[in-house]
Parts: structure tokens; sequence; C-alpha cells
């Protein structure tokens, strides 16, 4: 059971049904169907200030599909977020991201058949997670391929879904039907 359940559609106001109506790209549902956006519906002013954020992030950002979804799930998976790693798997998949590379994720950025780039992101999100900072070492590979606002992005990124994270497992949001749990 969540510690505080999804705002029942009955409930949304105007302003909400607006948002939780939507369909935004990418995504084959409502907002309103994920338990996580009536969930933080429930404090309309927080959801609507953190919206447009998260929004920005997930899909206006400099970093590409790709590389944004594996720091999420990395962050998911450190966080052990299950909510988390479960809605973003279903998104990597919707970006055509291999099965074996999402699960491979799991493994971390020393696992076999990573990049270099695509190992310094997911250690970038390690570090972060461990320390709060990135390595001089990780930050001059990352250098390699991002300018400052990538580098700057990749930070705040990763930041950002620790705080969904928090807040995902401090509530109890349920999965969704369909999301599948960590590994």
């Amino acid at each position: 059971m969540p510690r505080i359940p999804p705002l029942p559609e009955p409930e949304w106001d105007d302003d909400l049904r607006a948002i939780l109506q939507a369909r935004p790209p990418g995504l084959d549902t409502r907002l309103g169907d994920n338990n996580i956006f009536p969930t933080f519906a429930r404090h309309k002013d927080l959801f609507r200030a953190w919206l447009p954020f998260g929004g920005f992030l997930l899909g206006g950002g400099l970093l590409g599909a790709r590389e944004r979804e594996l720091l999420i799930l990395r962050t998911g998976y450190n966080c052990s977020s299950g909510y988390e790693w479960g809605q973003h798997v279903r998104i990597s998949e919707g970006i055509r991201m291999p099965r074996d590379e999402i699960m491979r994720v799991a493994e971390g950025p020393d696992a076999e058949g990573w990049t270099a780039a695509d190992a310094a992101l997911l250690r970038a999100a390690d570090e972060l997670h461990e320390r709060a900072k990135i390595s001089d070492d990780t930050w001059a590979q990352l250098a390699e391929d991002y300018d400052e606002r990538g580098l700057l992005e990749i930070a705040m990124l990763v930041g950002h879904y620790h705080l969904v994270a928090f807040a995902l497992n401090s509530l109890e949001v349920e999965l969704d039907d369909g999301l599948e749990d960590l590994p």
C-alpha cells in the first residue's frame, strides 16, 4: 500500500485535469494513468512547479535520449527505486534501446560491452550517488564528449532523478500495471 495514494480522478480540479489527461510524446498513456503523477498532484503547487523542470530534463535537454536513459536507469537502480527503474525501462524500450543493454545498466560501468563514453556516464551516476560529486577523472572523460552545458545537465539530471527516487521510495508509490521491478 502506498503511504500517500494517487489522487483519484474525481478529485482532479480543472487545472489538474488538464495536466493529468495529457498524453506526452513517448508515453502511450495519460499522465494521470501513471501512479507517480496523481500522487505528486496531491501537493498541487509543488507538482505544478516540478513538472516543467522534469519535463525539460526528460525531453528538452541537450543529452541524447539514450544517454539520458542510461543515467536515469542507473540512478533508479542505485536508489533501489523499482518505480523509477520500471518507468524508464519502458521509456528506454520506446526509444529502441536493446533489452540486453538496458539490463546491463544494473551491472554498472565496469560491465563488458560499454563504450568508454557510456561507462563514463554510468560512472558519473555512481559517483554522484556515492560521493555527491563527479571525480576529476570521470569529469575529464565526460568533457571529451560534452561541453559545459552538457556537463551541467548530467549532474542536474542525476540529481533530479535522485529527488524523484527519494520521493517515490518514501511515498511507496506502487508500480503501474505492466512495469517491471528492479532486476
